[in-house]
């Protein structure tokens, strides 16, 4: 597969096209090759743009590209969930295998909840490929692929990447490389706990309301930091209608408390005297003394085209810098979303 081929294929999936069906087998094997070569955590240096769930919105991941720049020029880290729900996870999921075909050093493609046999067959991409291909095979290799997927990332050795959080099972760096990933998602284990936990305001761990991994307080998160030398972990995996959130951060801790202690008489006014809700535009860089032992990017504006949120991607700069870029979703014309469309169960 030459670049002028892998150059056509990046024009045909931009515009919304199907790529041949054989393009996809080629292209499979191809990523799948340099997947295999890629370790449980891959090793990346900054600057670097880390970018949440995706779920089949390619327009709006199109824009996530012109905000923060084409690839190679800028390096990508996606934390996973490329696919299900959005319209078009065909499109979008081979977007990305075409760019990490032509660009293996300048995209990093970790693994999410979503990446999965089971939940594909529910949420959204099988129907979309029998849809489009008439026929699962596509569906199959797509699966082939996930399989390969790395289970995160560290970059500068201060900051690791997963699509979901911490696991009970996982106290080291070192036991994340140890993991078997070349199989389907676990119900239950490290690996599962990776792609499927979630940060919560509680002390130790916690029952996930998701059925499956944990949920996880500050204690947890700065022990697991302290005793690997990391600044914060980046994760995905979460829906927050402002595009991204930093959790456990003093100042968080301190509003925290505050909302506890807060006496909600009938004179008293818990409202914020100003409204300082992220806007498509802004850009937010971060204070370290702001910055939190975890960070939610998520990156899928207008989720499901109807939640109303916005978006952003993390630009990750020298000393672990923090600055969020916030984006809303493509318009309608662009997007070329299906109208007077019923909703899929899986939407609801």
């Amino acid at each position: 597969m030459s670049n002028t081929d892998l150059d056509w294929q990046l024009q045909e999936l931009e515009n919304g096209r199907v790529i041949p069906e054989a393009n996809v087998v080629e292209l499979c094997k191809r990523v799948r090759d340099i997947l295999i070569e890629e370790s449980n955590l891959q090793h990346i240096s900054s600057p670097v743009t880390i970018c949440g769930d995706i779920h089949g919105q390619l327009h709006d991941m199109l824009e996530l590209f012109r905000i923060g720049g084409s690839c190679p020029e800028t390096k990508y880290v996606f934390l996973g969930d490329f696919v299900d729900r959005g319209f078009y996870s065909v499109e979008t999921f081979l977007l990305l295998l075409t760019l990490k075909c032509k660009y293996p050093d300048s995209i990093t493609l970790i693994r999410g909840n979503h990446e999965s046999r089971q939940i594909t067959q529910v949420y959204g991409f099988y129907d979309e490929c029998v849809r489009k291909y008439s026929s699962a095979n596509v569906w199959r290799y797509c699966c082939e692929v996930f399989d390969y997927l790395s289970l995160g990332a560290v970059i500068d050795d201060k900051v690791l990447c997963v699509h979901g959080g911490l696991s009970p099972s996982i106290t080291s760096l070192d036991q994340i490389r140890l993991i078997d990933r070349k199989q389907e998602v676990p119900h239950e284990g490290a690996m599962c706990d990776l792609l499927w936990s979630d940060p919560e305001d509680i002390s130790g761990w916690g029952l996930s309301p998701r059925g499956a991994g944990f949920l996880f307080g500050s204690d947890v998160a700065e022990a697991f930091n302290h005793g690997n030398n990391l600044s914060f972990v980046a994760r995905a995996h979460q829906l927050v209608m402002e595009g991204y959130k930093i959790h456990f951060s003093e100042k968080d801790k301190e509003n925290t408390r505050k909302f506890n202690e807060q006496d909600f008489s009938s004179d008293s006014d818990p409202q914020s005297p100003y409204d300082d809700t992220p806007a498509p535009g802004d850009t937010i860089a971060i204070a370290q003394k702001d910055m939190g032992s975890v960070v939610t990017v998520w990156s899928a504006p207008n989720y499901c085209y109807r939640c109303g949120n916005v978006a952003s991607i993390l630009q990750l700069g020298e000393n672990q810098n923090q600055t969020y870029k916030i984006f809303g979703a493509a318009s309608q014309e662009r997007s070329g979303i299906p109208t007077k469309q019923p909703i899929a169960d899986y939407f609801l």
